[in-house]
Formats: C-alpha cells, structure tokens, sequence
C-alpha cells in the first residue's frame, strides 16, 4: 500500500511524464535552438540566408584572386592533363585572412598556420550560441558535445607538403588536421562534451546531426554542436573532380531538370545547436524548429563504389519515418540530395516515390521536392547541414523557395507521379504544428543518412513583456562596439514592432559580456536605430551610455622570511584560495 508521503512525488511524475508524451512521444525530440552561417551569397546569417532563397538567387561566382590563378589550371578541354574545364563555384564574401585572434586567445603566430576551416568554425559556432540566446562562458565545463563535418585538407596538403617542409613550424599539424579543427571548439569554450570530427564525404554534416541527436538522447551531453565546413583553397580536388566529368561546365545545378550536367563546388560553414525538447521547453528558448526522427546506411555492394543505390535510400527513408513515428503522406516537402546529375537526380526521385508515395496521397497534396544546391552549389561535408537550415526555415514559414533552373524536366523521371518542384515561392504549405520535411545527404563513400524535420510547439507566453526598451552591446574594444552598433542598427530597423522586445531582452541576457559595455535607450523604434547608428559613426547621442570595466589588479603576496611565516605559508594560501 502507498502511503501519502509517496503520492505527491509519485502524481508530479505522473504529470511529468504526461507532458513529456505530449510534447512527442515516449521518444525525445530534438529541438533546434540556434543556427549560426557563412554560406555563398553573403549569407551570414539565418535571416540573410532565407532571403537569399526566397528571392531566388543564385550565388556562383567566377573564381577569386585571392585561390589560385585561373590560367595556370583553366582549360575547356576536360581532357588536359592537371587542367579543369570550371572556372566558377559558390565562394564566400569574405577574405580568408582576417580572424580576431585575441577573441579566441589564439597568438597571432599560431594564427598565421591555421586553416581557414578553423577560423570560421570557431566564429560560426561563436555566432550559433548567440542564435540561441547561449552565452558562451556559461558553458564552461558543461556536457556540450560538439560533431563537425569536414573533409577538405586543401589548406593542410599545401602547408605541410606543397610548401616544402622548411616552412613547417610548431603549430603546422594543429592548424591543420580536422581533428583539431573540432577539439579547438571544444577547448576555446571549455566543453566536456564528445568531439568528434566525420567524414563520410558529401553527407558528413548530416551525419554530425544524426550523431549530435542520438547522443542527446542517449544523455551524454544536454547540448550539441553540430554542422559542417568546407573550404575550396587548392585546384586539386576540382581537378580531380572534372577528370571525373561531376562538374558543370557552365557552372549552373540543374537539380531534376533535363539539362543537368553535374554539380557545382562551394564552399563554407553551418551549425546548429540542439538540446533535447524538454530542456528547451523549460529554459524558455527560443524553438526554430525540431528533428522528429533520422536514420543512417551505406549502399552496400551497389553498381559501383561511388554510384548511389535507389533500394538503400527507399529503406534510408522509411527508416527514418519510423523513428520519427510519422506517416509517409505526412511529409510535405523533401530537401533533397539532388546535385544535378543525369544520374543521380533519377535515382533520388525513385527512392523517394518507393518510400513515400507508393501507399498514395490526398488529391491536391503533392510531394514538393527542391533542393538548395540549384542556389549556392554543393558545399560536399557541409552540404547537408545547408539543406537542413533550408528545411527547417521552410517549415518555420510555412512556404518553400523556388528551385533555379528547372526548366525543362528530366525525362528520366516517372513525372506522373504526386511531385512538384516549385519555380516560385510556394506558399500556404500545410498548417502550423503538422508540417513535416525530409533532408536528404548521400555521400561520395555509399554513406546515406535521412532527417525527419517538424514544426516547433507553440510558443507560451513571454515572461519579459515588460522588459525595459533598451539595448545593452558589449565588445572586447571600442572598434567592435561601433561594428556591433551599426548592426544592430539594420537588424533593429528590419524588425517588426512585436520582436523589438524579444531582441533587447535576448541582448541584456542572451550575450557575452566584455570589456566595453553600451546601453542605448530609445522610446521608440526609429529613435533606438538612430542611436544605435551615431554609436556605429562614433557620435555623442542622448539615451547612449558606454562604459568600459577595468581590469581587476593581480595581487602578490610577498614572504621575506622574517616575523611570523613559516615553511610552506605562500603554497598553502594558494592551495586554499586560488
């Protein structure tokens, strides 16, 4: 018999179990909390990233000064021995020689051996945590995992081999290996957490989240860091990759069109941050969106070592349905591998219509397929982790961006299917809190994995409503603060009247504080964006207060050997106070 003293605990949990079911189940969902990126197009931000797809841009350049010369490796005939018939791929907008190393307390000699892939891991990762309104100290000896996608070497084949080895220091085989790239994230922040570096080739950042996940349900950490980074900074790899004839010529994924001719390379960084739904619910964060369910294969003995499988993706597929408990006719909308190939596009589509389509679907609600590669290119280890933000910004809005260049159908596909690839924003996509999306990423090594995305819960009420209408910024130098100013300055005069609270409160509480503090009062939006901007120009302006915190004096404790100390004084003091 129980007895009272056991059935208020046993009631409350009851009632926590209650809640857990009904916010997905028996098996814990992953919320995303925050997503940092440096993606083609000068997509450094969410925000910038979702407008870029919306508006249907496409962000391949010709090649940049700062890589390689083009007439040393350019020839239009694929058949020129260490030549490549492409000129062109998705480059950042940004020079790969600028990085704050005092922000990250990395010496300035240490820096100059650092890959690139590490510099703008460290600041996306930096970047992410703000996302999620995580300050980044408060991590300091936390169970955060962290799982990076990374293959390149180019960076470390240059240094440590095509350089020759009179220029190999100290710091050349850290500032190199992906290993490390990883590790550094885990050391600058003082994580306690997995690091672990994957390469399964163009499907390594998705695999880094299916990771990420299955250790946050496992409990071995309660928040991860997960993503990819590619760098293009040697004509090897794309050399190499048009002896293979993979690339377009003209420069251009043509994903499911007939035209395709092969991908396009790019390069740059995504993560995410992810905690387990339960923990974010009750630590107010946040929600962008949550990961219902993924699954990870190889190809096993298929037509060839690089050649993708329609079976293993069906099963993939149906795999991951079943870890997220949906139904195929649930998923509207399927980010797809899709590199624009003759080949593989097919393929794709004939997996996707075994594994979701073959039980039928409503009349009028047919399987969206697209894939953001026909935008910014294929960014290979970092390439799923794009798709993936894609997806979840989708299902956030509700809407789904057009596919670029799709004009004339692949012949190759059974188009009589229930599908539709969108050549404009599609919108009015299913209803809020039951839309459901597929992120696909098949790797060059057989490796397939497959992630289940869905809506975030309905947000409850906000416990900052009342929040002072003010601004606090911090930086580590009065330079930074005026960058910082200026922009806040253009986030605070996009911003719709109802998120002008939600940003203040997430600034006062959600960031970093340093050595140089600003607080910026304004009664209204446009005064608040004036003042941020004569803070950006270095103008005096009413409502703005900086202040900068002195650094606290070291103490010394000096013992000359005379009046009371004794053996042993000075190191016990230490021992007790340090």
């Amino acid at each position: 018999m129980r007895t009272d003293l056991h059935a208020a605990p046993l009631e409350e949990i009851r009632s926590l179990r209650a809640q857990v079911k009904a916010l997905g189940g028996e098996r814990e969902q992953i919320a995303v909390v925050g997503i940092g990126c440096r993606l083609p197009g000068g997509a450094h931000s969410p925000a910038a990233y979702w407008d870029i797809l919306c508006r249907g841009e496409d962000a391949i350049v010709d090649l940049p000064g700062d890589r390689w010369a083009r007439e040393r490796y350019h020839d239009p005939d694929p058949s020129r021995p260490g030549r490549t018939y492409v000129d062109r791929a998705g480059f950042l907008h940004c020079p790969l020689d600028t990085f704050d190393t005092e922000f990250f307390g990395i010496s300035p000699k240490e820096a100059a051996s650092l890959d690139p892939q590490q510099r703008v891991l460290l600041e996306v990762t930096w970047e992410a945590l703000e996302d999620a309104a995580i300050v980044p100290s408060s991590l300091f000896g936390s169970r955060t995992a962290v799982y990076v996608g990374i293959s390149s070497q180019d960076y470390g084949r240059r240094t440590l081999a095509g350089a020759g080895t009179d220029r190999i220091d100290a710091y050349s085989l850290t500032g190199s290996h992906p290993s490390i790239a990883v590790g550094r994230i885990s050391y600058v922040l003082g994580l306690r957490g997995p690091a672990l570096a994957i390469d399964t080739a163009c499907s390594s950042s998705l695999v880094a989240v299916h990771q990420a996940c299955a250790t946050l349900r496992a409990g071995e950490c309660d928040v991860a860091i997960a993503g990819g980074v590619n760098m293009i900074l040697s004509p090897d790899t794309t050399v190499a990759l048009s002896k293979l004839r993979a690339l377009s010529p003209d420069g251009h994924c043509r994903t499911f069109d007939a035209a395709a001719n092969g991908y396009v390379r790019s390069e740059g960084c995504a993560l995410v941050v992810l905690k387990r739904l339960t923990d974010a619910v009750a630590s107010g964060d946040r929600i962008v969106g949550l990961i219902r369910g993924s699954a990870l294969n190889h190809d096993g003995r298929s037509n060839g070592l690089t050649a993708p499988s329609a079976p293993a993706q069906a099963e993939l597929i149906r795999a991951a349905l079943a870890d997220a408990e949906l139904r195929p006719e649930q998923i509207g909308y399927v980010e797809c591998h899709g590199t624009g190939t003759p080949l593989g596009d097919p393929i794709e589509v004939q997996a996707l219509a075994e594994a979701l389509l073959s039980g039928g679907r409503p009349v009028g609600d047919p399987l969206v397929l697209g894939a953001v590669k026909s935008n910014i290119g294929h960014l290979e280890a970092a390439a799923g982790i794009a798709g993936l933000i894609k997806a979840l910004l989708a299902v956030r809005a509700g809407e789904i961006p057009p596919n670029l260049h799709f004009q004339k159908p692949n012949p190759n596909i059974d188009w009589r299917l229930p599908i539709v690839v969108p050549t404009q924003m599609r919108r009015g996509w299913g209803r809020s809190g039951e839309r459901f999306a597929g992120v696909s990423s098949f790797g060059f090594s057989g490796t397939n994995v497959h992630l289940i995305v869905g809506s975030a819960p309905e947000r409850g009420p906000r416990l900052h409503e009342d929040a002072a209408p003010m601004l606090l910024l911090s930086a580590r130098s009065d330079a930074a603060l005026r960058s910082s100013a200026a922009r806040w300055a253009e986030r605070i005069a996009a911003a719709a009247p109802e998120e002008l609270r939600d940003l203040t409160f997430t600034a006062a509480t959600g960031r970093e504080r340093f050595r140089v503090t600003a607080v910026v009062h304004g009664s209204t939006q446009t005064e608040l964006t004036e003042r941020l901007t004569a803070l950006a120009a270095g103008e005096a302006a009413p409502g703005c207060h900086i202040g900068a915190r002195r650094d606290r004096p070291k103490l010394a404790l000096l013992f000359t050997g005379q009046g009371s100390q004794y053996a042993g004084m000075g190191s016990g003091l230490y021992r007790r106070f340090r």
